[in-house]
Order: C-alpha cells, then structure tokens, then sequence
C-alpha cells in the first residue's frame, strides 16, 4: 500500500482524498495546504497529518508519494522538487503551462528514476476505452474527425482575485480547466496533434480569463478536429469521433459519472439506411480512484508513466501552440 500526502486540500484535492477511500493501492495518510486552517476539520475527519509544507512531505520517510492539487503554474517546479527528493508524484493536469516547463518536469523525474503521472482521468473511463477498441480493431474504421466541448460556468465561481481568474494560471480560458481533458482523450484515439488554430476572447465579466475559446485542430494522422469550451454557460461536454464506418459518441451534463456510449456503424449493404446508434452502458467505476491506484501500482512497480516524449508533455506544447494561435490571429504549428 503506497503512503500518500495530498499536497492541496481545496475542493478538488478533498475530492481525490474522498475518491481513494477504498482504493487498493494508496492511501493518503498525510496533508500539506497553503491554508491549513480552511482544511483542518476535513483532515482531521480523514485522519491525515497536517504537514507544515509541501517540502516537509518530501523530507518525510514515512510518505511514499505525493498528489498535487495546486494551481497550475506551480506544477513544474514541485515536480522537480520531488524527483529530487526520490519521491514519486502524481500531479493534477496540466504538467505545465508551457512546453519547455512540462519537459523539464518529465526529464527530472526520468532521470531520477521516479514514476510521474498525470490526471487526466478521463482515460480511466470504460466508454473511453471501448472507443479506442473500436479505433484499434479496425470497427469506426480510419478516423477522420473528431468534435469536442467542456463548458461550464466556472467564471461565476470564483470572486475576482481568485487564482482561477488569473490568466497566466489559466491561458486561453477555459483549456486549463477542461480543454486539455478533451485534447487529451483527442491525443490517446489519433495520436499527435500537428497544427492548431485558435480564438479567445472574454465577453460576460470585465475581469479574469476568457470565457469564449474555440479552436481546429490538424492531426499528424490527417485528421482534423474541433474544441470549443465556454466558462460563462450551462454545463454540457461532449466527444464525438467520425469513423470511416459511422461514429461513437459520448457526453452529457455531469462528466465523473460513469459514461453511456452511442455507436452507430453504416450498412455496407445498404447505404442509404439511416441507422439508430447503439446505447452501450458500462459497470460504473470511480475515474479518481483508478487513476490514483493505476499511479500506485507503477510506483509500486518503479515503472514509468508520464515521459518526456509522451502525451502529457505534447498536451501543453498543444496548449502553447493554442496561445501562440490566438495572439497571431493564424495557424500555428505544434512544436
């Protein structure tokens, strides 16, 4: 069992500790936060120690790995701490907010020989899987396009000041939050992206990030894809993958839950027939919970995850190439 502290006890760090109750391989035993009072009486009905800091869970032999749920810019830089002090880490997305950044994190714990992972969990879920399946076994058939949202109203939910409405933690609205969970599952169907194309802007609140992004995508593969994510509407995501021989979709309001999946294949021997998709339900399955035990069992295994060449780190040169877009106006290739 892998003996954990949670390195950020806001609302999303609270929520992991909440999703590893019951886990097989980790369990967190100990807690570092920049506001220890706020978070005192959830610690204490969890039983974890409450650390002064984020480097005296590094010092501690009595803590196997980290999990942080910190603000994005500070990712990078508690990464390489960790791989520093031999310790395995698992790190809420994105592993940087900029490629050179992501890299340097991977490199370090490569070169320490710690397991690294990030969480995207929406990899974790059975839907998820299924397509892929159906991409790998030849089913759906060459992809050619995929379509994607995550939106919300996240930019009523912070006041101003929040490190959320800040933009150098949020770059390009709502992609930090949601967007790269799409680009993710986008990545882990057709591979990598070569070229994004992109536009921002900030139409509802006169502060904090954009609340309007959308962009185009064009695939290594020859696929091309769409994302849009929205911070000032309703709930709603949305995945979409276009086949050479029909589609699979999923999504919904609420995405922790566990997915339903809609398929629908063409005839060969009846074209012109237009074909109700296949519902597909899955077993449900805590995303959290498997990301967390996946992490712990590579640990446990001193088997690597997250790599310098793999798609954490093409995730936010993704994202960089989305910023570079918006600034200029064009298309811009995908370092």
């Amino acid at each position: 069992m892998i003996r954990a502290a949670i390195i950020g006890l806001g609302t999303w760090g609270q929520h992991l500790v909440r999703c590893a109750e019951g886990a097989k391989h980790i369990r967190f035993t100990a807690a570092a936060t920049r506001t220890p009072a706020k978070a005192a009486d959830f610690a204490a009905s969890r039983g974890l120690r409450m650390l002064e800091s984020y480097e005296a869970a590094l010092a501690d032999p009595e803590i196997d790995a980290v999990v942080l749920a910190t603000p994005h810019t500070q990712h990078t830089d508690q990464i390489v701490a960790a791989a520093a002090a031999g310790k395995p880490v698992f790190t809420e997305k994105p592993l940087g907010v900029n490629a050179a950044d992501a890299r340097r994190a991977a490199e370090a714990c490569a070169k320490a020989g710690v397991t690294l992972a990030v969480g995207y969990n929406w990899r974790f879920q059975p839907a998820l899987q299924r397509i892929k399946a159906l991409v790998e076994d030849g089913t759906l058939g060459r992809i050619l396009h995929m379509e994607g949202n995550f939106c919300g109203p996240s930019a009523y939910r912070f006041p101003k000041g929040h490190w959320r409405h800040d933009r150098n933690e949020g770059p390009a609205g709502g992609m930090t939050g949601r967007g790269v969970h799409v680009v993710d599952a986008m990545l882990s169907l057709a591979g990598p992206i070569e070229q994004a194309t992109a536009q921002s802007f900030r139409l509802v609140q006169d502060f904090g990030m954009d609340d309007t992004t959308s962009m185009l995508f064009r695939f290594r593969s020859g696929a091309t894809g769409y994302l849009g994510t929205l911070i000032a509407t309703a709930e709603t995501w949305r995945l979409q993958v276009f086949g050479s021989n029909g589609w699979a979709e999923v999504g919904d309001v609420e995405h922790l839950p566990t997915w339903q999946l809609r398929l629908c294949l063409i005839d060969r021997n009846d074209i012109g027939k237009k074909q109700r998709p296949q519902v597909i339900t899955f077993e449900d399955t805590s995303t959290e919970r498997a990301e967390l035990d996946h992490f712990a069992e590579a640990v446990q295994a001193k088997r690597p995850l997250a790599l310098p060449d793999g798609d954490g780190v093409h995730n936010v040169a993704v994202l960089e190439a989305i910023m570079a877009s918006i600034a200029s106006g064009g298309p811009v290739k995908v370092s």
